[in-house]
């Protein structure tokens, strides 16, 4: 399974319904992990550090962040932004695909948006 991370402002109804639907899924909120208040170059660390690929809805600033990891060398194992627009029902069968389907590094350097369709 693939290892996620949320970050701080992500949707606990998504996060809960992932759970829930798939209760081995290995997702680890930022803030559990020591990370509450933290600006988004740390979030971008610490994910690359666990190589965990981060579901967020801030496509304002994560994404730049993370692009520049990518343009610097820097591990960056993936980033899915979830448009807020997106059915929470949709956003859970999509995250849960991703989640089971992927294999190891397979989104390396990738920012990628959900819906997946």
């Amino acid at each position: 399974m693939l290892p996620l991370a949320t970050d701080e402002n992500f949707n606990n109804d998504i996060l809960r319904g992932v759970l829930r639907r798939c209760p081995g899924a290995d997702i680890v909120r930022v803030q559990d992990a020591g990370l509450s208040g933290a600006d988004d170059l740390a979030v971008l660390a610490w994910v690359a550090t666990e190589g965990r690929v981060l579901l967020t809805h801030d496509a304002a600033t994560i994404t730049h962040f993370a692009l520049e990891r990518v343009r610097l060398n820097q591990p960056m194992p993936g980033v899915f932004e979830v448009n807020r627009e997106v059915p929470i029902r949709i956003a859970i069968e999509d995250i849960i695909l991703i989640a089971t389907a992927s294999r190891p590094g397979e989104w390396e350097g990738q920012v990628r948006y959900l819906p997946l369709r």
